[in-house]
């Protein structure tokens, strides 16, 4: 089969590797319909995320429809359309039963890589790297899918494949991102970074009750689909002397109730802040460009939340003591898509859940490497890169 493989830093290449096949009973091997670039694969393929091996089939976004099911499987059938979230999770271990299920302790064969670096490691994801279980990834014909009655669900009749297609990632991910907000009535909540992820948080924000939603971003594409598609203020970063400023001003002085990352470790910013992150980062001394972070925690009202979605390794100057006085709540994880799903696919039939607008482009999987160059560069407006196999 053909498939989008990993050959080093900034070098990916459609190449033909072995098809996939049923391995172990709960396995069922999936055609892929359509899969989608993300943000956080950019940072193992500019080098920040490390264990990448050439020939690595990347991608962790798709649906697909059901191609052979392994003997113990249940749930699914041959010919059925499915949406795969992004994480492998066993359903049986303790995390999985507090549905955590991207911390699964049964589904990364690779933990030897991950404890030294985290404690405990966390579950494997599909295509992307083998510190998180070395699986062949989506950009792919097909794909084997493990732990399917856990990971495969059923798209409902009037769920489109592109609508299915944001729910294997960005969709749980920016709702999960929201759902940690413990939003209330009246609330306010700003989202840093408006690409797909951040989008479905403000959605998500707005399904959840908050009075208002805030965007910030700096690419005028994605700030217009924030206000025109979601129904959110925005604020270009780059026409403010503050974000944090700004968000005082708008909130008559108190800041956001909560207060959303959904950029991660390759931040954008102005000022001296970034240029010593840029500095840093390029000498290797850290991997994160802590920016958006930063700027969250210092705006977000006392007594608030950060919800921590962008992906991150080792970031210098942390304002953990601003965290601390400001009495603040800090959650984070990987998504639990299997936890969501099934909600958003709901939502989605309903039609108060839209995701297919972030398809910008969409082209078939051997123009799969420049789909990733105009969705890093942001060239063309392009929010999302869609393949089609």
């Amino acid at each position: 089969m053909r498939a989008l493989c990993w050959n080093g830093v900034n070098d990916l290449r459609v190449e033909t590797v072995p098809d996939p096949a049923v391995v172990n009973p709960g396995d069922v091997v999936l055609r892929v319909g359509l899969s989608t670039t993300c943000g956080s694969d950019l940072h193992f393929i500019d080098g920040y995320i490390p264990s990448m091996r050439e020939g690595d089939v990347i991608g962790h976004e798709f649906m697909g429809t059901v191609e052979a099911v392994g003997p113990a499987v249940r749930s699914v059938q041959v010919g059925q359309r499915v949406v795969v979230p992004s994480f492998v999770s066993c359903g049986q271990c303790w995390h999985c039963g507090r549905h955590e299920y991207s911390l699964c302790d049964n589904t990364n064969p690779h933990w030897e890589i991950q404890e030294p670096l985290l404690g405990h490691p966390t579950a494997g994801i599909y295509g992307y790297t083998h510190a998180f279980g070395g699986y062949a990834g989506s950009h792919a014909q097909y794909i084997r899918v493990p732990h399917a009655d856990v990971g495969c669900f059923a798209v409902p009749d009037g769920v489109s494949d592109e609508d299915a297609l944001f729910l294997s990632d960005a969709g749980p991910t920016g709702f999960m991102g929201a759902d940690f907000c413990d939003i209330q009535p009246g609330d306010i909540v700003a989202v840093w970074g408006c690409g797909g992820v951040g989008l479905m948080a403000l959605q998500s924000a707005r399904v959840l009750g908050a009075e208002r939603v805030i965007g910030i971003d700096r690419i005028p594409e994605r700030l217009a689909m924030a206000r025109d598609v979601v129904g959110a203020e925005t604020i270009d970063y780059t026409d403010v002397d503050s974000v944090v400023d700004a968000l005082r001003e708008t909130t008559g002085g108190r800041g956001p109730d909560a207060c959303i990352d959904a950029v991660g470790m390759e931040a954008h910013g102005t000022g001296m802040a970034y240029a010593y992150d840029r500095a840093k980062q390029a000498l290797h001394l850290h991997t994160d460009r802590g920016e958006a972070l930063r700027e969250a925690i210092v705006a977000c009202r006392k007594g608030g939340v950060v919800s921590v979605l962008g992906v991150y390794g080792l970031m210098d100057k942390f304002p953990l003591g601003v965290m601390m006085n400001k009495g603040l709540t800090v959650r984070t994880a990987q998504q639990h898509g299997q936890h969501y799903l099934p909600r958003l696919l709901e939502l989605a039939q309903q039609g108060r859940f839209h995701s297919r607008f972030l398809a910008t482009h969409r082209m078939p999987l051997e123009e799969a490497a420049r789909g990733y160059d105009l969705f890093k560069h942001k060239h063309d407006g392009c929010v999302r890169a869609v393949f089609v196999p």
